[in-house]
């Protein structure tokens, strides 16, 4: 079985109980990885344990949800290894699957409803990465993960 690793900052909170909620229900294995209440909190921390839950093979995917899912797909893109999406409709969370082979999904509480991020979540899980094409693109998102550590450079010729 899929395990979902979620992870909330304080506007997330209440979405992030509901898709757990709506994950345990058909089956999934779900790790909570907070935040546990609506006090504020700060969302990198969050980010970072979903995406280290990920990269250390605790989780399959993971689930983010802040008020508008850009600042946890942000800091979640900082753990290499990541490729963190913020989704606000079923297209972009499908695409960000097939082509991207997103291991995260961001969700925005504060601009997504409840049924919207459940029909995101579910059309995100459902998806699977096409390869072809994509896989070349992958690779060279991953080769990425290496230029943190080097001095600045010009960007590659294409």
């Amino acid at each position: 079985m899929t395990i979902v690793a979620l992870g909330a900052d304080h506007a997330g909170f209440p979405l992030k109980e509901d898709l757990k909620t709506w994950l345990i229900c058909r089956g999934y294995d779900v790790v909570d990885l907070g935040t546990q209440s609506a006090e504020s909190v700060d969302y990198p921390d969050f980010a970072v344990g979903v995406g280290c839950a990920i990269t250390a093979g605790k989780a399959d995917r993971g689930v983010l949800v802040c008020g508008t899912g850009i600042g946890m797909a942000m800091a979640a893109n900082k753990v290499p290894g990541v490729r963190a999406a913020a989704c606000s409709d079923a297209y972009t969370a499908r695409i960000s699957r097939e082509h991207n082979d997103a291991n995260i999904l961001a969700l925005g509480a504060r601009i997504t409803s409840r049924e919207a991020a459940i029909e995101i979540l579910e059309v995100w899980l459902g998806a699977e990465f096409a390869g072809g094409r994509h896989a070349r693109r992958i690779e060279k998102i991953v080769a990425l993960d290496g230029m943190r550590e080097q001095e600045p450079r010009d960007a590659p010729a294409r």
